[in-house]
């Protein structure tokens, strides 16, 4: 059995019933946000459909895929399960599950600009593997952000599909396109609806609840030179040791774009390292 829930729908390109802004902050790693996000997803889904029909199996939560570095929605993950925790442990059922999907990645174009078609013929490319003998007998609860043509879920579907899961599934999303006459592009006006450049991204990266993920990382690797290199005078030792190492994490080492500032990223590294140890 599925179900479905989304806190936002989106029928207008020009007017939305959450900040543009904020949601562009999230994508970018404020975790703050993100714990905003979360919190509210997890209300909406308690009211509209566990109050409704209640779950009685183990329930396990799964982010949207990902490799090393995590996605926004990994921060919104975590706020949701507090909250869903706390009202799960209240009424004497069991506190929530989770696992990883793991992703391997096969590309580095924007997918917020792309239309239905093209999401799905990239993200087809991506390899994707969880642990099927882990969830027998669970209901899953598959998160994501946003869902604009669905290419995202119909992956998971298909992953489902082919390890034969006859699990109880839930599809959650904080927002999520219904109008079909907006192009999906409408995601990457949101994306960058805050972030124009670097600069925009340096009070996120400063905060207390910072949360790296996968957006902000490849933003910042393909970012122009001049630009990339003012964002490393900006920044400490160890903001930038900690792109590094996300970097290695997710192979972008490999990617030609982005191969000159992940150059000046290890430079910087291997100097700083090499520093501490002498």
């Amino acid at each position: 059995m599925e179900s479905y829930y989304s806190l936002h729908k989106i029928e207008s390109d020009d007017r939305f019933s959450f900040d543009p802004i904020e949601y562009s902050k999230f994508k970018f790693g404020d975790g703050f946000i993100a714990h905003q996000y979360g919190h509210e997803l997890a209300l909406g889904f308690i009211d509209n459909l566990l109050k409704i029909k209640p779950i009685t199996e183990q329930i396990v939560v799964i982010s949207s895929p990902y490799s090393f570095i995590p996605t926004a929605t990994f921060a919104l993950k975590d706020a949701f399960v507090f909250t869903l925790n706390h009202w799960l442990i209240n009424r004497n059922m069991l506190p929530v599950q989770e696992i990883k999907i793991h992703r391997t990645i096969t590309y580095k174009e924007d997918y917020g600009e792309l239309d239905a078609n093209e999401r799905l013929a990239l993200i087809g490319n991506d390899k994707f593997h969880i642990d099927r003998s882990f969830l027998t007998g669970k209901t899953l609860i598959f998160i994501d952000d946003i869902k604009i043509t669905g290419s995202h879920e119909k992956v998971i579907k298909k992953l489902i599909s082919e390890n034969e899961l006859s699990n109880n599934v839930c599809f959650l999303y904080f927002a999520e396109l219904i109008n079909p006459k907006i192009h999906p592009k409408i995601e990457n006006t949101l994306n960058y609806f805050f972030v124009k450049s670097l600069k925009d991204v340096d009070s996120i990266i400063k905060s207390d609840k910072f949360a790296i993920n996968t957006r902000l990382v490849k933003y910042v690797l393909n970012s122009d030179e001049n630009e990339f290199l003012a964002f490393e005078k900006r920044h400490s030792d160890s903001i930038l040791s900690l792109f590094y190492h996300m970097a290695v994490g997710n192979s972008y080492h490999h990617i030609d774009s982005y191969k000159h500032n992940f150059d000046i990223l290890r430079s910087r590294y291997e100097w700083t390292h090499s520093a501490l140890n002498n």
